[in-house]
């Protein structure tokens, strides 16, 4: 038994999940439910990053603290996280009592470490609004692509940036420029780290491509060193005398959240948490292309400084990203669709089953109502649901729910053994989109054998030969509901339980005798 550790990236509690953010989040929850099925033990986790600029900003706008605007989204993530099927083993956040706590400790020992250096700099002050800026709060010219954006990370290269090093920079509130006043700030040395995270990049050649292209860049371009202290009024407090009035640095503590959520699980489990960064542990990370050196540079970087034996990442799993129409999602300009109304609005698996058909794995690509309709009434409802429905109504309206004793044939249970393990293979490398193609051309497949054997025609003429095509349908739809549930856990689930199956990642060669009354269409029609 391997420890599977899944860390899904931590949104922003300062506004509502987009289709985005489930596009990018999505993946985790099938590796989750793929390692349980497999029989490892998992630690499916992420949480609300619930400190940091964006929620104080957001706070003000609807005149309520903080904390209060953080739990606010807190809950509605749990809400559509729940409604969408993410069986996260924890999802906390980064104002909870346990992740403040962890990170204290972990700074403490980190501040001991040579790759920490306390060094006098300038930080944005705007005379108009008369206080000092966070990097988000800035706005001025990408130094690397040349385009107008916030000075915290380029909106549109993605590079890590900081108040001093944009451009024409101004207040983003008032749009009037800037005074540089000295602060005194603790630095995470990571032009240090250097050789340590080029290793680490070229021991992981499988990692996706946006993930090898950009860490290999920003390794280039020359690594620069990071503030990991902010003179802020919301966060975690840096735990070092003389920084009483300054916080952590928000990506210098909500990364740390995976494990803190991961050491969490083990106490609640009693399991230690030395192990699960050991030998037999395996570490994913799952999140949007934005977010890559958060993940790549800036998280090994803190691990490594701090020298506490922390595993260092094993997967990247990196999305591109998603558009609507063909337009880049903006909450700002009202070109979104939320998460928490698509959630309510469909069938949870249909939302699933496009956003992983269709998901931005290897490209950008984009939503469109028009395709997720036709999707699910061609894909889901004429193959899958129609599958299913006519295999089970047909066995309990000719065959009054038995079979007897038939075993699936040899030419069928050759063709189904080999998908749970290249199935499983494609699932472990991030092939999700490949893997989903894969079992709807056996779905398909199964269609096509219901056909060629006419169950129709021989419930008159030969009724053996009859069970036994609704036998072996029944045989592949069982063992399809269980390839399918990491992708698509309410319908297979119920599958599942019509079936009597075990959730076990095997070919089940059951003997069935009879199926329940009460199964029902898995799919319906979405009108145009």
């Amino acid at each position: 038994m391997t420890n599977i550790v899944i860390n899904g990236a931590w949104p922003y509690a300062n506004g509502s999940l987009h289709i985005g953010h489930l596009s990018a989040l999505l993946p985790g929850d099938i590796l989750a439910r793929y390692f349980r099925a497999k029989g490892d033990n998992v630690f499916y986790v992420s949480g609300s990053d619930c400190h940091g600029t964006p929620i104080t900003i957001r706070a003000r706008q609807e005149g309520i603290s903080p904390q209060d605007i953080s739990d606010k989204y807190h809950k509605e993530f749990c809400q559509v996280f729940e409604r969408l099927g993410f069986s996260f083993d924890l999802y906390t956040k980064t104002s909870d009592d346990y992740h403040k706590s962890f990170v204290t400790d972990f700074h403490k020992k980190l501040y001991e470490s040579k790759y920490i250096e306390e060094r006098t700099v300038k930080q944005a002050f705007c005379n108009t609004c008369q206080k000092t800026l966070s990097d988000r709060l800035v706005i001025g010219v990408c130094p690397y692509c040349g385009r107008k954006t916030q000075a915290d990370q380029c909106s549109y290269c993605g590079a890590v940036l900081d108040s001093e090093s944009v451009t024409e920079a101004v207040c983003s509130e008032c749009n009037t420029g800037l005074d540089f006043i000295e602060t005194t700030q603790l630095f995470l040395l990571i032009s240090k780290l250097k050789g340590e995270l080029t290793n680490l990049l070229e021991s992981h050649p499988y990692w996706r491509k946006n993930a090898i292209a950009f860490t290999g860049r920003y390794i280039n371009e020359g690594l620069r060193d990071r503030a990991i202290t902010r003179d802020l009024d919301w966060g975690i407090d840096v735990p070092k005398t003389g920084y009483e009035n300054k916080k952590i640095y928000i990506w210098a503590e909500n990364v740390l959240g995976y494990f803190s959520a991961t050491s969490r699980l083990c106490e609640e489990r009693n399991v230690s948490f030395e192990d699960i960064n050991g030998e037999n542990s395996r570490h994913y990370y799952v999140h949007g292309k934005d977010n890559i050196p958060f993940h790549t540079v800036i998280l090994p970087s803190l691990l490594l400084a701090h020298g506490g034996g922390y595993k260092l990442p094993d997967e990247i799993i990196s999305s591109e990203h998603l558009t609507l129409d063909g337009k880049k999602l903006s909450k700002s300009q009202n070109w979104v669709i939320l998460a928490k109304d698509i959630a309510q609005e469909f069938n949870p698996d249909s939302v699933r089953y496009f956003f992983i058909a269709n998901g931005p794995e290897k490209r950008d690509t984009d939503f469109s109502r028009r395709e997720f309709i036709e999707q699910n009434n061609t894909e889901l409802v004429g193959a899958w649901g129609n599958l299913v429905n006519r295999t089970l109504a047909f066995a309990k309206k000719y065959l009054n729910n038995s079979f007897g004793d038939f075993t699936p044939n040899d030419e069928l249970r050759k063709k189904i053994k080999p998908y749970f393990s290249s199935i499983g293979e494609k699932i472990e490398k991030g092939n999700f989109k490949e893997a989903l193609d894969s079992l709807f051309e056996l779905v398909r497949y199964g269609n096509k054998y219901y056909d060629t054997c006419e169950p129709w025609e021989t419930r008159n003429t030969d009724i053996e030969t009859c069970k036994d095509t609704i036998y072996n349908c029944t045989y592949l739809i069982g063992n399809l509901a269980i390839l399918l549930q990491p992708f698509l856990p309410f319908s297979s689930d119920k599958i599942i339980r019509w079936l009597g199956l075990s959730r076990d990642w095997r070919e089940q060669t059951y003997k069935l005798h009879s199926l329940p009354d009460d199964f029902g269409i898995l799919f319906s029609r979405i009108e145009k």
